[in-house]
C-alpha cells in the first residue's frame, strides 16, 4: 500500500471505519485517546510542543491539549481535521502529509512527535520516508513516538487498514542512519530520543 492509497481510504471512511472502539461505544473511543494521552505524558516533558503526526479526528490530540501540551494536530485527511476542529476548534490544526510538515514548520522544531496510527498502515519505503520527516520536525534531544512495531516474521500491509512490521535488524539500521536513539519506556510503542544521525 502506498502512503496516498491510505490516506484516500482513510478519507473515505466512516468514522465507525477508523477505530474498532467507535463500535463500542463514542465514549469508548474518547476515553482510549485519554488513556493514550496519559500514557504519552510519562515520556513527553510537561508544557513541551508536540505534533500528533496522523491526528485523525483528535481522539488523542484533544487530551493531550487539556494536559497543558501545545499541540499541532496533522492529518492527511482534511475530512479528519474538520471533524476534529468541530469538537476542538483551538487546537491548532495543519493539513499535510509528510513531505509538508517542513513548509508548517520552517526552521521551528518540536519537542516531541507522536504517531500513532500512521506508519503501521504503510509499506517500508513510505514508512521510512515518514519517519525520516518526523525525526527532522523533532528538535535534537527531544522525544518520538511512533506506532514502528518489530516481528520475528516482518510484512508489509496489504491493505488500508493492514500492519506492516520490521525486522530487529531493519529498524536499528534505519534509527542509526536517521538519528534515532530508542528509549525504554515501557510503553506499547517505539519511543526515541532524536540524536544525530549516525550516533
Amino acid at each position: 500500500m502506498t502512503a496516498a492509497d491510505v490516506i484516500q481510504a482513510w478519507d473515505r471512511a466512516g468514522p465507525d471505519a477508523i477505530h474498532p472502539l467507535r463500535r463500542v461505544s463514542e465514549d469508548a473511543y474518547w476515553e482510549s485517546g485519554q488513556v493514550q494521552a496519559e500514557m504519552l505524558a510519562t515520556v513527553i516533558p510537561d508544557g513541551a510542543k508536540v505534533m500528533d503526526f496522523g491526528c485523525g479526528d483528535g481522539r488523542v490530540a484533544i487530551p493531550m491539549a487539556a494536559l497543558g501540551y501545545e499541540v499541532t494536530a496533522v492529518d492527511s485527511s482534511q475530512r479528519m481535521l474538520d471533524r476534529l476542529a468541530e469538537r476542538a476548534p483551538d487546537v491548532t490544526a495543519v493539513h499535510a502529509a509528510a513531505d509538508g510538515i517542513a513548509g508548517h514548520l520552517g526552521r521551528r522544531r518540536m519537542d516531541a512527535v507522536y504517531c500513532l496510527a500512521v506508519l503501521i498502515h504503510h509499506s517500508w519505503a513510505d514508512c521510512l520516508h515518514t519517519v525520516e520527516k518526523l525525526r527532522a520536525a523533532t528538535k535534537l534531544g527531544g522525544i518520538l513516538v511512533l506506532d514502528w512495531p518489530v516481528s520475528d516474521q516482518p510484512a508489509e500491509a496489504d491493505s488500508w487498514i493492514g500492519v506492516t512490521t520490521w525486522s530487529r535488524e531493519q529498524q536499528a539500521d534505519a534509527c542509526a542512519r536517521i538519528g534515532l536513539e530508542p528509549v525504554d519506556s515501557g510503553l506499547p510503542w517505539s519511543v526515541y530520543r532524536a540524536v544525530k544521525a549516525g550516533s
